[in-house]
């Protein structure tokens, strides 16, 4: 039996920004990983960039049943406070788009500096060891591990959701939660590709980028490229509508959000293709389909007036009910998870069992596509690093 303040289990980056934080306080901190590789979601993030946060974070671009819950770990660490990390390590970073930084280093940069500050808090760490059992006891909890049994007055369970299982995603997270009688918020993949049904596909079409639509779903709507594939539809705009859609539910895509189709099509070259108009604003190959779908292509002025409006409708709400999603393979979050109405959200700490903290992606909070999810990684690390 090794006695230790607090085990953390889950080394990406909200457990290892937790264990950070507490070790900086002066608590032993055991850090406990299943993998033996360390944060391979932060490796593969951003394409090896790591988009690690975004200039715009606030409360309003989290998904949760409660969406008051993230407020107070964003206001207690904000991203601005991560960029200071960034910057005493001596790192590089730049924005892409929309408020998204990337580490002009990659990802692995990232890695090293959470890993240099878990180091300079004393932490113990054990990657590549699998937890077996988990107990309450008089002074906390037991952790049992293959090789040892860690008592700990507190503990933190960072261990994830179910996107990228081939990284070593697994419901561990959710077990723990269900085992101390905290209650699921049911989970999906979120930011993924959502697929058709065949007759909505355009297979012939697949690697067809625009760089610049909208695609609404209810009442929400964003504004970013998509991406035809083999399946369906993926992109930025996509990945983000995915998290707000549910089965059943049609999206609908703005091709031109900058045109005025209407008007667009009333002062082009009366004599030329339609599919060479379509073409000034839309992808050529996209333009071909798409005027296919109105018979033989010809010049404009032969389609009627209700073709036209039509065409029109088509080009700015073109609607589909996806079958469904590519599911968490694709998905770069896991959508639900522990029920934060379960969780005291100035500490991250269970309600009802004292020491038992949920922080990162296992919990129902789940960010906007562009660092916001690394954001709630760090926020909410930092805050239950800071009470555990």
């Amino acid at each position: 039996m090794q006695t230790t303040d607090v085990v953390v289990i889950g080394a990406g980056a909200a457990g290892m920004m937790c264990a950070a934080t507490a070790g900086a306080r002066g608590r032993l901190v055991t850090l406990i990983d299943h993998s033996e590789k360390l944060a391979e979601k932060i490796r593969i993030s951003g394409g090896g960039r790591c988009n690690f946060t975004n200039l715009d974070a606030r409360p309003e671009c989290y998904l949760s049943q409660n969406p008051h819950y993230c407020k107070s770990a964003l206001a207690q660490y904000t991203q601005h406070d991560f960029i200071k990390l960034v910057q005493k390590h001596g790192l590089g970073f730049h924005e892409k788009t929309l408020g998204q930084l990337f580490c002009d280093d990659g990802s692995q940069a990232i890695i090293d500096m959470l890993k240099a500050e878990v180091d300079a808090a004393g932490v113990v760490w054990r990657m590549g060891t699998g937890v077996f059992g988990i107990e309450r006891s008089a002074s906390g909890f037991v952790v049992r591990t293959a090789a040892e049994t860690w008592q700990c007055e507190a503990l933190v369970i960072a261990s994830g959701g179910l996107s990228i299982p081939q990284i070593g995603a697994t419901a561990f997270g959710y077990e723990v939660a269900k085992q101390f009688g905290l209650a699921i918020v049911p989970t999906t993949p979120a930011l993924v590709p959502l697929t058709f049904q065949p007759h909505d596909l355009w297979e012939e079409l697949a690697g067809v980028a625009i760089e610049d639509a909208v695609v609404s779903c209810g009442k929400t709507r964003f504004r970013e490229a998509i991406l035809l594939t083999h399946r369906g539809v993926s992109g930025p705009a996509i990945l983000q509508i995915s998290s707000y859609w549910l089965p059943g539910q049609p999206i609908s895509v703005d091709f031109m959000p900058e045109v005025d189709a209407a008007e667009f099509l009333a002062t082009a070259s009366r004599d030329a293709l339609l599919s060479t108009v379509l073409a000034e604003v839309l992808p050529r190959r996209l333009a071909q389909a798409i005027a296919a779908e109105f018979g033989e292509v010809k010049p404009l002025k032969q389609y009627g007036a209700k073709q036209l409006a039509q065409l029109t409708e088509r080009l700015k709400r073109w609607q589909v009910i996806p079958s469904g999603t590519v599911g968490y393979k694709k998905a770069e979050v896991t959508r639900g998870g522990v029920d934060t109405r379960g969780l005291d959200s100035r500490t991250m700490m269970a309600k009802s069992v004292q020491g038992l903290f949920f922080i990162g992606e296992v919990v129902d909070v789940t960010g906007w596509l562009g660092g916001y999810n690394f954001q709630w990684a760090w926020s909410s690390g930092f805050v239950a690093g800071g009470h555990a």
